[in-house]
């Protein structure tokens, strides 16, 4: 058994983590691999359209295009930090992974987060303007000042990540056994020889940093969005509702897989079936780069016309 292989041993002995969740998969292990690899490679052929498309279609250079199309660019590296890792543990006796590449996983899958929070908060401060300021919109929200949204957005979250980073790289490890399919910042911090209180709530304090402060910044925007669309025609109400919808059901995924991500490793979850404690942990990961793409790409009516003049442009 894995967890069998746990081994009360000092930091300096860590040289790699078992990632307990996988199990025995055995025989089993080559139609999800093979599951897992088609889902990838959804992923990154859907994202990657729409990013060709926006690049391609000068019509789509407009601030909230330009915000979506970084946004699809996340999805795939969020997909790229789980997915060629868990496709390579499905043929794996042991589950192990070295040290410097589990940190690496952590850092990239904690940035990448980040960024998909962040890049939200960007949308719906666009949004904002676009609705309450439209006389404005293309200078105030113009592509000088998305670059530097984009940029903010990206050094926030790398800021995040070291900051989160910075407390598990100093512990004494006194075992090496993850009880999820990926590395987990609270996992890790759990495995350590002594734990203080500062270590042991700073992945809620990067929670915080990370979900809360841009959530914040998502509801004074659409508090806002709101109260102008009370004092509108029936047709504004509605145009300003079924563009900040998909946002809002995005967001609302979002959140929960988080709320399972978090919960998680903090209560016992002994009762719960290993299969469907391991979806749950995996939920926001594999479920959110895949509506990402329908939400905030072929749903849009601009996008899918331009996905039409594209693809009926290269059967020609």
């Amino acid at each position: 058994m894995i967890l069998n292989k746990l081994r009360k041993i000092n930091s300096t002995e860590v040289v790699s983590f078992v990632l307990a969740a996988y199990g025995n998969i055995r025989d089993l292990k080559y139609l999800y691999f093979t599951i897992m690899l088609l889902w990838y490679l959804s992923i990154c052929v859907a994202n990657t359209f729409l990013i060709m498309v926006i690049f391609l279609d000068k019509r789509l250079h407009e601030p909230m295009y330009i915000l979506l199309c970084n946004l699809f660019v996340n999805e795939i590296g969020g997909s790229t930090a789980l997915y060629p890792l868990l496709l390579t543990q499905m043929f794996s006796d042991t589950h192990e992974v070295t040290l410097p590449w589990c940190f690496l996983q952590m850092c990239y899958l904690y940035i990448c987060g980040s960024v998909e929070f962040c890049s939200f908060a960007a949308m719906a401060y666009d949004r904002y303007v676009a609705i309450c300021y439209p006389l404005h919109y293309n200078v105030i929200m113009n592509t000088g000042r998305v670059a530097i949204i984009i940029l903010l957005v990206w050094m926030y979250s790398f800021v995040n990540c070291m900051f989160a980073f910075s407390f598990v790289i100093r512990l004494k490890l006194c075992g090496n056994v993850i009880d999820k399919v990926f590395c987990d910042h609270h996992l890790i911090i759990k495995l350590a020889c002594s734990v203080s209180v500062l270590n042991s709530i700073s992945d809620l304090l990067f929670a915080f940093v990370t979900m809360v402060m841009p959530f914040g910044l998502i509801s004074v925007s659409y508090m806002k969005i709101l109260a102008v669309c009370l004092n509108t025609t029936k047709d504004n109400k509605q145009k300003a509702i079924s563009t900040c919808t998909p946002q809002l059901v995005s967001l609302s995924n979002m959140f929960v897989g988080c709320i399972f991500h978090f919960v998680d490793p903090r209560i016992d979850t002994a009762h719960v079936p290993d299969k469907v404690r391991i979806i749950l942990s995996v939920y926001l990961l594999i479920c959110q780069p895949v509506i990402t793409p329908f939400i905030y790409g072929f749903n849009q009516t601009n996008i899918r016309q331009s996905c039409k003049r594209f693809l009926l442009s290269k059967n020609k």
